[in-house]
């Protein structure tokens, strides 16, 4: 007989589904879910860096269809972005949810109902954007939403910085990871994300992802059905570090899918720092290409760039 699929509705049926929202709860009286560990009790509501305390905080969800050609099909993908961030990049395009915070507190049962309404929508996935400090949350509102019907795979959007403890709660959960891979060097993570230890853990984070999903899977419409999609933003001057990037990626394997994203542009407080105020030029893009080609990946997203 062929495993079930998506492969939350086993976990649902055992009961294991459950155990995990349950441990992962627990988590939240003294948190680490995240690699900060900043230790407040979020059971009582306390906020630490990311923002988050017991309730989930939705800032927008609709089909979205700007993301991966294999996440989007025709219906889209059911983006649900949550408010907060457990990292703190100085040039983030989404500021106004990560780094202000606007969203709104919502319960588990609401949770639910907004993943069953992308379903309804026609979407193809439920595509969690910036997830990290809310895990505890989304295996809390699954288990509702499977009782409603819910049956689509689940996209795992985040910035990189995961804590493998916290992953290996989603072992059997989420189908799809999709991690950026920011930076290759220390000291540009501190600087520009207050994260200096950001290297390892993304290294670590994504390899455990790759051990629970494998490299993506694409069906016949041309869908992503499971596996890792990396995600790299190219930075001027050569800051995220993209041949040792790639390199890792690599010897994860080959076959790793890898968007070798084009469209940073100075957002927040970017321009305060020089090498941060421009758009990076065709010939930086080339390069990263040829980078990631050069550590024998081959399987990268395209699609139309602009550049300076």
């Amino acid at each position: 007989m062929a495993a079930q699929w998506p492969a939350y509705l086993a976990l649902y049926e055992s009961g294991a589904l459950s155990e995990r929202a349950e441990a992962a709860r627990e988590m939240l009286g003294h948190c680490r879910i995240c690699p900060r560990e900043c230790g407040v009790n979020r059971l009582d509501d306390e906020r630490g860096y990311c923002g988050g305390g017991r309730l989930a905080l939705v800032s927008s969800a609709a089909p979205h269809f700007g993301e991966e050609r294999p996440l989007v099909g025709s219906g889209g993908s059911g983006t649900i972005f949550f408010a907060g961030c457990s990292l703190g990049c100085i040039f983030c395009q989404n500021y106004d949810i990560s780094h202000l915070r606007r969203g709104t507190e919502v319960a588990a049962r609401e949770l639910a109902n907004i993943m069953v309404r992308m379903q309804e929508l026609g979407c193809h996935n439920i595509n969690f954007v910036t997830p990290t400090h809310f895990v505890p949350q989304i295996l809390e509102a699954l288990g509702p939403a499977v009782e409603r019907g819910l049956n689509l795979p689940l996209v795992y959007n985040t910035g990189g910085y995961d804590a493998v403890g916290t992953l290996r709660l989603l072992d059997g959960v989420v189908d799809i990871y999709m991690p950026d891979a920011k930076y290759a060097q220390s000291e540009v993570a501190g600087r520009f994300s207050a994260a200096n230890d950001y290297p390892g853990v993304m290294r670590a984070a994504i390899a455990e992802m790759h051990r629970q999903v494998g490299d993506l899977e694409i069906d016949d419409r041309g869908l992503a059905r499971r596996g890792l999609l990396v995600r790299h933003l190219v930075l001027p001057e050569g800051l995220a570090g993209t041949a040792e990037i790639m390199q890792f990626l690599a010897s994860l394997s080959r076959d790793t899918y890898v968007n070798v994203m084009a469209q940073y542009r100075p957002c927040y407080e970017a321009y305060q720092y020089p090498e941060l105020s421009r758009r990076i030029t065709r010939g930086e893009y080339q390069e990263a290409v040829r980078a990631t080609l050069e550590a024998g990946l081959h399987r990268l997203d395209e699609r139309p760039r602009h550049f300076l």
